[in-house]
């Protein structure tokens, strides 16, 4: 199983898609908090929040908590700031596939626990700013999900 780790998510509508994809691809979906909503939101619902039943929802007040209560194999860090290409990593069952808040992206506490290749990228056009944080999220489990021949 993959874990997805949307670390203090901001957006109703991001965090309902995501869940949507997590329960869809059997993925656990590790939300760290402060949240930026309540998750009985009414628009987490429109997004995806009737998948919750079908997701495998974790809650954790820190990343510390989360690291130590789950014990992931491999933590990869998703940041517009990393260089190595999120293709080109050999996904393992047990990883985590982290993402930061919409507005700011992962702090430096959270990439400066984890080595230089384990922060990965999504390429995309010179000049622009970001993905959409639910399209990333998709981008990243698909392609650690296709590694894994979509068990």
């Amino acid at each position: 199983m993959i874990h997805v780790v949307l670390f203090e998510p901001e957006i109703p509508p991001n965090t309902g898609n995501v869940m949507r994809l997590c329960a869809n691809t059997g993925a656990r979906l590790s939300l760290i908090h402060p949240l930026g909503f309540e998750l009985d939101n009414k628009k987490l619902r429109r997004a995806g929040m009737d998948y919750r039943d079908w997701a495998d929802v974790k809650e954790y007040q820190s990343f510390a908590e989360f690291l130590v209560t789950e014990r992931p194999g491999n933590v990869y860090a998703f940041s517009r700031f990393a260089v190595n290409n999120y293709a080109q990593v050999n996904y393992q069952d047990g990883d985590a596939l982290v993402f930061g808040p919409e507005t700011r992206g992962l702090p430096a506490s959270v990439l400066d626990q984890l080595p230089a290749d384990n922060k990965l990228l999504i390429p995309m056009r010179q000049g622009n700013r970001s993905l959409n944080l639910s399209n990333s999220v998709a981008v990243g489990l698909y392609e650690a999900w296709r590694q894994l021949d979509f068990k």
